[in-house]
């Protein structure tokens, strides 16, 4: 059966003009809710039954699955695609300013709302601009449509504008399924529809993400459907450890003490994690994107693993070893582990995760017991068969801090803007924190401290600049509500959705590192001792290209100044850009960074650094 959603109240980011449009053709569709149905023989239509396009169509079965924010752009080719998503009922159209923002902002609307996201774009340069972000979609393990148009048949091959079709693009992989999207097709005839509507159902039911490409030809959107749709059921079906295995993890974990280490795909798993912590005594770290999911401020939590992450890790592998590590959720890649051996326990991992492709990938070598399960339904089950009985209690290394004194004349060191981002934003606030890749990531992930899961979002896996700059938008559209995102000001400057968010009055917060540089790259090259690359770009006045695109602008020059205008940003309903001319000369915290690259044969220049500094490396 198809799952019923009731309707969301129209979020502020819709225009009146919209709603008003969107009420009047809901009171349509509502009044008389559509049967798909063929026409009968003689050509004459029911009353109840109302003749669809495949474009409506299209629509129909993405509102039966769930969706109901679409982000994109809009174009010619697709021009009939996009009026049936903008005349749905149910479901609200974000027109952004790039496609790649686009697809950026859908990934972190679904993280925010946990329900599949659509992406539509146009033909040619509409679809390859958006690939980066629905690949970082895939790698982030979000469920997100894109729709595309692309060329009609009888003008394939005759040089059409925008042309797309194997003529202009390799067809393979970008319009069937592999390694960018789990499924892809063209859309050639209106009979496909009930397949499609299938497929999408069954890959929205699998745990985990889901990216799909569906692409229209032009002429094909405004054809007539003549195949009745099936009803879909997109419900997610979670794997099961057995019990033998639940009960022999219990016995190995009994045997000797161990450690948790926990991923962002055990973020629905926060309580049970916690109790079986607490039961055992039992250390907890987590990757980068996992921060949150365990109480960072727990005197169990040993601090965050791999780029941007805490030397009280290292500290206790050395201290306290731990027999076995159970991983829950997490892949164990470069970005949370740098496969540093020294993380291997004697006994090895046990690696729960919904995939069964990623326990013992990251670390072939080491001994793992690979299970398939969901982490929470295997965390509850474990807790089943555990003993009652606490486990050792031992003061644990915690996550170290950086320490500053004195104030700066060298504009705002980010350990300042850090601790009072913590201050106003994330203890006096629910606001979903984002941070863009480079060393607003390192600062952000090495400083800042989360007790809730779900309140942090940085990419790792694909890291690309402009991911959260223009991601900010879908995750406060997703939660309808606060979102600030931490960016440096190459990302800013590379495509930041400032206008798409004064369009739909979204209330997204951007907190730009101004520096006047790619810094964690400055940084970087001089740390290797390399010459003659050139990082730095004109210093830009984030506060006038803000105000100048409607929205509001806040320049912060000096660390006072600072309180006060997060706790005006956040007191506004409304798009901010705050602009913080930050001390360059900081070193962002990224020894992890630096080590997991000398392991891949990069030469470090050898330099006494500063007491107590780190060094950074670029993300690469």
């Amino acid at each position: 059966m198809t799952q019923n959603y009731s309707q969301p109240t129209s979020p502020k980011a819709v225009s009146a003009k919209t709603n008003s449009n969107r009420n009047h053709h809901s009171e349509q569709l509502i009044a008389k809710r559509i049967v798909f149905q063929p026409s009968s023989k003689d050509g004459q239509k029911k009353d109840d039954v109302v003749s669809l396009t495949v474009a409506q169509a299209i629509v129909k079965v993405l509102e039966d699955i769930g969706v109901r924010q679409a982000f994109g752009v809009s174009g010619g080719a697709m021009a009939t695609l996009w009026a049936a998503l903008s005349n749905s009922p149910l479901i609200d159209v974000i027109h952004c300013r790039h496609e790649g923002g686009a697809a950026f902002a859908a990934t972190e609307a679904y993280f925010s709302s946990g329900r599949p996201v659509v992406v539509f774009t146009t033909a040619g340069p509409g679809i390859t601009n958006a690939l980066t972000g629905l690949l970082a979609a895939r790698d982030e393990g979000a469920k997100v449509i894109h729709l595309s148009a692309c060329t009609s048949a009888p003008q394939r091959g005759r040089w059409a504008i925008q042309e797309t079709s194997s003529y202009t693009l390799p067809t393979g992989g970008i319009f069937t399924s592999g390694a960018l999207f789990h499924y892809g097709t063209v859309v050639e005839s209106p009979k496909e529809l009930p397949q499609i509507a299938r497929r999408l159902g069954l890959g929205l039911a699998q745990p985990g993400g889901f990216v799909a490409h569906i692409s229209i030809p032009t002429r094909m959107q405004s054809t007539p459907i003549e195949t009745p749709l099936p009803l879909v059921n997109s419900a997610v079906a979670l794997p099961v450890p057995s019990q033998h295995t639940v009960t022999k993890v219990a016995e190995h974990l009994c045997e000797g003490p161990f450690a948790i280490w926990v991923g962002f795909g055990a973020r629905h798993a926060a309580d049970s994690i916690r109790q079986l912590a607490q039961r055992t005594g039992a250390a907890v770290m987590c990757s980068p994107r996992g921060k949150g999911i365990f109480p960072e401020t727990h005197p169990q939590f040993i601090g965050v693993t791999g780029l941007g992450g805490h030397d009280s890790v290292a500290t206790y592998m050395q201290q306290h070893r731990p027999l076995r590590t159970l991983v829950l959720g997490t892949r164990l890649g470069e970005p949370t582990s740098f496969w540093n051996e020294k993380m291997i326990p004697p006994q090895g991992f046990i690696h729960v995760d919904v995939d069964p492709k990623v326990p013992g990938v990251a670390y072939p070598f080491a001994p793992t017991l690979p299970i398939v399960a969901d982490a929470d339904i295997f965390v509850k089950a474990l807790l089943e068969v555990l003993p009652e009985t606490s486990g050792q209690t031992i003061n644990y290394p915690n996550p170290e801090s950086i320490e500053v004194e004195g104030e700066s004349d060298n504009g705002v060191r980010p350990e300042i803007l850090m601790e009072m981002v913590q201050k106003v934003v994330i203890d006096g606030s629910d606001a979903v924190v984002l941070a863009e890749s480079g060393n607003s990531f390192t600062w952000s992930t090495h400083l800042l401290r989360f007790n809730e899961a779900k309140r942090y979002r940085v990419s790792t896996g694909v890291g690309s600049m402009g991911h959260n700059v223009t991601g900010v938008i879908g995750a406060a559209m997703g939660r309808k509500g606060k979102a600030v995102t931490i960016v440096g000001d190459g990302a800013m400057l590379m495509n930041s959705e400032v206008s798409t968010a004064v369009k739909y009055q979204i209330p997204a917060v951007w907190i730009v590192l101004n520096d006047a540089r790619y810094n964690m790259c400055y940084q970087g090259m001089s740390m290797l001792g390399l010459t003659g690359a050139d990082a730095m770009f004109p210093q830009t006045n984030f506060r006038a290209i803000a105000n100048g695109m409607g929205a509001k602008g806040i320049t912060v020059e000096t660390e006072s100044q600072l309180e006060e205008a997060l706790k005006g940003a956040m007191a506004l309903d409304e798009p901010v850009v705050i602009d913080v001319y930050i001390d360059a000369t900081r070193l962002a915290p990224s020894k992890g960074r630096n080590k997991g690259l000398g392991a891949q044969g990069v030469k470090f220049r050898r330099q006494e650094p500063k007491k107590g500094s780190q060094v950074s490396f670029p993300l690469v």
